[in-house]
């Protein structure tokens, strides 16, 4: 007897992961990488942390579960911290909070992966 128990939910796993990281592009990465586009300096510190999550993940940097856990823990952390989400169309890019960049590294990697 077999299962479709185990594919469903890994097939499960994988589209919500796919919709999260979907949101956080329309959120913070389609304007995080047009301001980078924009700003050299920017696209430098952005560069920067796409590689500080590419050490982290690894060989899952292009896994797309592993990129929207990684994402949903870098904005947990930020609440915890007590950071607020700001404003994004008053934003000044290039004083973005870290975290922010962060998960625009993120979405800069998922585009890149093939994730979105």
């Amino acid at each position: 007897m077999t299962s479709e128990f185990g594919r469903t939910a890994n097939r499960m796993a994988v589209e919500t992961a796919r919709a999260s990281l979907d949101d956080l592009m329309a959120w913070v990465g389609v304007d995080g990488l047009v301001a980078a586009i924009r700003e050299p300096g920017l696209l430098a510190a952005i560069d920067q942390h796409s590689a500080t999550v590419r050490d982290t993940l690894g060989e899952h940097v292009t896994d797309v579960t592993a990129l929207a856990e990684y994402a949903r823990e870098v904005h947990a952390a930020a609440f915890v911290d007590g950071h607020l989400l700001p404003d994004l169309d008053r934003l000044d890019w290039s004083n973005a909070p870290s975290y922010l960049l962060r998960l625009v590294a993120v979405c800069a990697l998922a585009e890149a992966a093939g994730c979105l």
